[in-house]
């Protein structure tokens, strides 16, 4: 006897949502609630806005093009999200530190970065495609998402108020 078991569209993606968090960020994850879903925030890279059983705000980001620190935060920034966290690939926890020392030495050859504010552009180069964010704030209770028929190329995609507190 088979027994079927039927899950919804819903379910299907939270499961793909914390795999692909375990699997590419080394994040061990519990989806509740998606708060937006697949949405468009730039002609080819799509944006998944979800809400985890701990009630961090988490921002999943992929694209056909490739993408940048910079693009990220940029984006995210567009996106009406403050940014407390940009996760690094799993296994390599000094990821953008360690790219962004590779390009200043190509740059600067024989010559090692002084301080921290040195690699801050350099960072920014970094390949960072697909991206999971650790939100701290939805700035004005909105999250947006790209159009590019609107005035200013980006329309409200879901009203939600986050602010993450930080407790010690």
């Amino acid at each position: 006897m088979l027994l079927y078991v039927q899950m919804d569209k819903h379910t299907i993606d939270a499961i793909a949502l914390e795999q692909a968090a375990k699997d590419k960020f080394g994040f061990i994850v519990d989806v509740d609630t998606v708060i937006v879903d697949e949405a468009d925030i730039a002609r080819s890279v799509k944006a998944t806005v979800y809400l985890t059983k701990k009630k961090q705000l988490l921002c999943y980001m992929h694209g056909a093009t490739k993408l940048t620190l910079g693009d990220v935060r940029k984006l995210a920034t567009r996106m009406g999200f403050k940014i407390e966290l940009c996760l690094p690939p799993k296994g390599r926890p000094k990821y953008f530190d360690e790219l962004a020392e590779e390009q200043f030495r190509a740059v600067f050859p024989g010559r090692r970065p002084a301080s921290d504010e040195d690699l801050a552009y350099y960072r920014t180069l970094a390949p960072y495609n697909p991206a999971l964010i650790l939100i701290a704030e939805v700035r004005d209770g909105t999250i947006y998402q790209f159009d590019p028929d609107a005035r200013t190329s980006w329309r409200p995609a879901a009203k939600f108020a986050y602010r993450r507190i930080k407790t010690s």
